[in-house]
């Protein structure tokens, strides 16, 4: 069965997965953020556009160029944030994409506010907004990569086979327990997430969390399938960091 290749941050670079995509012959191609293409999305992933698939990074905000390149390439409606799409394989798969930011909500203990969320959704958020820091009548550009306490609990209410996040969930030294909830409470046998740029074994808590969690690295790729019981995991490219940061 052709693979479904989950693609760590780009930042830039996408001769790697066009090539992994059509030497695999990929069934569907996952980005797992901080895209930051150069050209319109759509341009860059020309060859494979029709397989691709994608959540939104932490950076891929950072400028109105970078903005229009990402939501307003023609790839913009294969953004899965927020909802659940079935790939060609029958895969179930769900997106959370962006980072959590104490401006708007942090859910960790030692953070603002004992990490009660100061904006419950980004309507709520633009209203509270200055004029003169809006961007196109809504909060502040960046946000577009920031998560909303709304958009979790709405998938929260939906069931998928696979999650994908930028955030990490709660196995990594600098993810989120709450991920770890909201995976539980979508049934998923797997979240797959990039962000940090590594690739750490978190195997041995697959059991105990009740869903394989899985990193890709900077510019990694995996494939990743599902069959009854067993979540099966192959590496496709390692990560440009991977060696460096295996102990972290």
């Amino acid at each position: 069965m052709a693979p479904v290749l989950y693609c760590g941050d780009p930042h830039g670079s996408f001769d790697h997965i066009v090539e992994a995509a059509l030497r695999t012959d990929a069934s569907a191609v996952v980005l797992l953020g901080d895209l930051e293409p150069r050209r319109p999305l759509h341009e860059e992933l020309q060859r494979i556009r029709d397989r691709i698939w994608w959540i939104p990074g932490n950076h891929d905000a950072d400028s109105d160029d970078l903005w229009i390149r990402v939501w307003g390439s023609a790839l913009a409606d294969r953004n899965v944030q927020g909802r659940v799409v079935t790939l060609p394989n029958g895969t179930r798969l769900a997106g959370l994409g962006g980072i959590f930011r104490e401006a708007v909500w942090h859910p960790s203990p030692g953070a603002a506010r004992g990490g009660r969320p100061a904006f419950r959704s980004r309507d709520e958020h633009a209203v509270s907004t200055p004029p003169s820091e809006r961007w196109r009548d809504g909060h502040a550009r960046k946000h577009w990569g920031t998560i909303y306490p709304d958009e979790v609990d709405r998938l929260a209410e939906l069931h998928a086979d696979v999650l994908v996040t930028h955030e990490a969930p709660g196995y990594h030294p600098h993810g989120f327990d709450l991920l770890d909830t909201l995976a539980q409470s979508m049934r998923v046998r797997a979240l797959v997430h990039g962000h940090h740029h590594d690739r750490l074994d978190s195997g041995s808590r697959w059991t105990s969390q009740g869903f394989a969690s899985i990193g890709v690295g900077f510019r990694g790729i995996s494939a990743v399938s599902i069959a009854l019981d067993l979540v099966r995991v192959e590496m496709v490219r390692k990560g440009d960091l991977d060696d460096q940061r295996a102990r972290r």
